[in-house]
């Protein structure tokens, strides 16, 4: 059974970074695909950025090209969200999933397919 764990969040002031880690524990994450996704307040859940199992391919939201970097190291079972250049826009509950990697990654499927999720990491945007 798969754990997923995000750690990171904080309040950052606007153009500043932060990185996400989502850790997994009880078994690997070699199989599978991994998004991040975030929800605001009175918002819908959207797809911020998706990797496939090998980490070479990746996908992102229009919203945080150019400023938003996923990787992934499978010798730590761990996977990262590097944000720059924040925005009080990004402000939201992040979380990251894990869909088997015979799906697509792009993050429409992965949240659809996703079977295992992680309880989110607040970010907050604010000067």
């Amino acid at each position: 059974q798969l754990q997923l764990v995000e750690s990171g969040g904080g309040l950052v002031q606007p153009g500043g970074s932060l990185r996400l880690s989502c850790a997994a524990s009880g078994s690997t994450l070699d199989y599978y695909s991994i998004g991040w996704f975030r929800q605001a307040p009175g918002k819908e859940r959207e797809g911020v950025s998706c990797i496939s199992n090998s980490g070479r391919m990746t996908k992102y939201a229009d919203s945080v090209k150019g400023r938003f970097t996923i990787s992934r190291d499978n010798a730590k079972n761990t996977v990262y969200l590097q944000m720059n250049s924040l925005k009080p826009e990004d402000t939201a509950v992040y979380y990251c999933a894990a869909a088997p990697q015979i799906y697509s990654y792009e993050c429409s499927v992965v949240e659809r397919f996703a079977n295992y999720w992680g309880q989110g990491t607040q970010v907050t945007v604010s000067s």
